[in-house]
């Protein structure tokens, strides 16, 4: 497979397989223990940190941002191979500082930043020394259409006054959140895609409460967490927009694109890791007189798996060059394909491997419960299947 790879990228992947290995699987069920003895589960297990002092100082940290000489002058291409790989492990994208949704916010201050914005809060991003959130998505409107946020950004003299709820906040129960980039509207009255500005809001601004965190299917997610926040009278310096008043349809769809791929990619990193996993309890377990991989249903399942997972990855590689070739507008079409392909294969196999290990596989001993969980939540973190079949099916119409 290492062949297959872009020629940037092979050394790097070698790397970090091998760090990986020696590092980021064994500290798994240390990162448990940690956040298990803890008084307060929303501290960070030491072992993070730990991870990332040793990754830095070999040059494994900062791989994504394409576009930009503060990161590893990596395209899409050269550094989706590598999100496959840390995105085997939950520990691993952080371990690199490349986890979600950093990388996306540290993309938005690159593009569209000011230096000010820049000096204050990316670089200490770069760095890992902080982490951030993105709120956007809301309670009472259906957020997978952007245009519905109704939080309000109203103009007071030089500063702006935010009001509003949201939820499903990634990261804003993390103690080393300091910034969020919010999005809402600042003026009402404007053309639908004009209305809604973005801002950076420092995490211990007045007004700004973190109501409650939210379970995915009853995990908390500690001590990253998706929280419900609330803005009331929340008041920061015009200065803190982003590109400015009206533009934050624009970057939100900046934002997404490489951030899908992403995505994208560590779903198929669980989906190999889930199928490895399947075919090692396969050939362990015997039952009416001959192992699981003797059985004709499971050697069904680890077929369609391998082939599912590689249809994915082709799209998904595929969906990358088009973004570095042509840009993420005219990748449209593509982005939509691989968020809806990739986290459908991954339950898939996700799924098929449950039922290889039985009973244990729904249990705390096995990551699959868990990385089934996860990767549900990405068939709606970046927009609902639908919105993306909806976006295929009205470019392929047009191409008619």
């Amino acid at each position: 497979m290492i062949d297959e790879l872009p020629e940037k990228t092979r050394p790097l992947a070698a790397r970090l397989r091998a760090f990986m290995e020696a590092h980021v699987y064994p500290s798994e069920r240390t990162f448990t223990d940690q956040l298990r003895a803890q008084p307060d589960r929303w501290q960070v297990p030491p072992v993070v940190e730990e991870l990332k002092s040793k990754a830095r100082p070999l040059g494994l940290w900062n791989l994504f941002l394409p576009e930009s000489d503060l990161g590893a002058g990596l395209t899409n291409e050269e550094y989706a191979p590598l999100c496959e790989i840390m995105g085997r492990s939950p520990l691993g994208p952080e371990a690199f500082n490349c986890s979600a949704p950093d990388t996306g916010n540290m993309e938005v201050l690159v593009r569209y930043g000011s230096e000010e914005h820049k000096e204050r809060w990316l670089k200490p991003l770069l760095a890992g020394e902080i982490r951030s959130c993105f709120a956007m998505t809301e309670p009472d409107v259906a957020s997978s259409d952007a245009t519905n946020i109704a939080c309000r950004i109203a103009a007071d003299g030089d500063s702006y006054v935010i009001d509003g709820r949201k939820w499903w906040i990634s990261g804003a129960h993390d103690p080393r959140c300091r910034i969020a980039i919010v999005m809402g509207k600042t003026d009402p009255h404007a053309p639908r895609h004009l209305q809604q500005s973005m801002v950076l809001v420092p995490m211990d601004a007045p007004g700004l409460q973190i109501v409650r965190p939210l379970t995915v299917f009853g995990y908390d997610d500690a001590p990253h967490g998706h929280a419900e926040m609330v803005f009331e009278r929340v008041r920061v310096p015009k200065s803190n927009v982003l590109l400015g008043e009206g533009r934050g349809f624009e970057i939100a769809q900046g934002r997404l694109g490489p951030g899908r791929i992403h995505h994208c990619m560590r779903l198929i990193g669980v989906a190999e890791r889930a199928l490895e996993a399947m075919c090692a309890r396969a050939k362990s377990r015997v039952a009416f007189g001959k192992t699981l991989a003797e059985q004709g249903t499971v050697r069904d399942g680890i077929a369609r798996s391998r082939i599912a997972i590689d249809q994915a990855r082709l799209l998904t590689m595929r969906a990358a060059r088009a973004m570095d070739g042509a840009g993420n507008k005219e990748a449209r079409a593509l982005i939509a394909m691989i968020k809806v392909v990739a986290p459908n294969v991954a339950l898939e196999v996700i799924d098929r491997a449950i039922q290889v290990h039985g009973a244990a596989g729904v249990s705390q001993d096995f990551f699959l419960a868990y990385a089934y969980a996860s990767s549900r939540t990405l068939r709606l973190a970046d927009g609902p299947d639908e919105v993306h079949l909806e976006t295929i099916a009205k470019l392929e119409l047009a191409r008619g």
